[in-house]
């Protein structure tokens, strides 16, 4: 068996169209685009090519995109009063804060005052608390992602029985609670789960969000499965040189392939849809706080 490679990048290609005209549908009501801003707190270099793809999508799509940058140096205080000015500028409609901050300012306190109706990222305690009690607010980017191209790979996911390796915040936990409410039975495993090799290959669905290089080898897969790898790690790659690197999911993506139904390549798979996502929540951030129903086109 030779797995079908998810394209993510034509995937989210798709989900930028749909935002940006679902935008300027929005923009005839409210009299602007969508808006949304980027804050960058030092001077992180994958942050930074992160923070500059987003800027690009989010003008391609024809939406207002807002870029703050500060040094590192700047107080926990300072990146507060830049959340709480966002918060009350009524021609923002998604803030993100990009992660990781520096080591002297409290994550946790940057989110906690983010306006949840600008939470585009989906990490504040309301997004989470709205997801966890099934009610309607803006998801997680990358587990969104992750769960629409599950979908697009093997229709319905009802029934489907999920295995989320990784427990974090950011991918984990609210994948698993996106996962159920398409009505799979999912479990959650991590570093300590007993057997994790055997657990996987019950799996129907995988999702891989561990940060471990190519640690879920192939023969954990079951034959036909759909693997999602959110894992980027970049690698020595002697065989291209001295110096080189290379980046690589969680997942063995050589061995994987010859068992999987379906498989997300790294780069090129879950990556692209997590500004894809955004860029949709900037979009239903906008319609939600000016009263509107979400776009058709979304």
């Amino acid at each position: 068996m030779s797995a079908t490679l998810i394209d993510g990048k034509a995937v989210a290609a798709e989900i930028d169209a749909r935002a940006g005209q679902a935008g300027a549908g929005l923009a005839r009501t409210l009299g602007r685009p969508p808006c949304l801003a980027v804050v960058l707190i030092g001077d992180d270099p994958a942050s930074d090519v992160y923070v500059r793809s987003k800027v690009r999508r989010t003008e391609a799509a024809g939406m207002t995109s807002i870029e703050i940058r500060r040094p590192a140096d700047i107080s926990q205080a300072e990146v507060v009063e830049i959340v709480r000015g966002l918060n009350i500028d009524d021609t923002v409609d998604g803030i993100l804060v990009q992660m990781p901050l520096p080591g002297h300012i409290d994550a946790n306190a940057v989110l906690a005052v983010i306006d949840p109706g600008k939470d585009v990222d989906g990490l504040t305690e309301a997004s989470a608390g709205r997801l966890l009690l099934g009610k309607p607010g803006l998801r997680p980017c990358t587990p969104a992602g992750c769960v629409l191209l599950a979908e697009r790979a093997m229709g319905s996911l009802s029934g489907k029985s999920v295995v989320v390796i990784g427990r974090s915040i950011l991918v984990g936990k609210p994948a698993a609670m996106l996962f159920l409410e398409q009505d799979a039975t999912v479990t959650i495993a991590h570093s300590r789960t007993h057997d994790l090799p055997a657990l996987v290959r019950t799996a129907d669905i995988v999702v891989a969000a561990v940060g471990r290089p190519e640690m879920v080898r192939g023969d954990w897969i079951k034959p036909g499965a759909c693997v999602l790898d959110v894992g980027i790690n970049r690698i020595d790659a002697p065989e291209r040189g001295q110096g080189r690197t290379r980046l690589v999911g969680d997942v063995a993506f050589d061995e994987a392939v010859g068992h999987a139904g379906w498989i997300t390549p790294v780069p090129g798979g879950i990556g692209p849809m997590t500004i894809a996502m955004l860029l949709r929540n900037t979009v239903l951030a906008a319609a939600s706080r000016a009263g509107l129903a979400p776009p058709e086109e979304l």
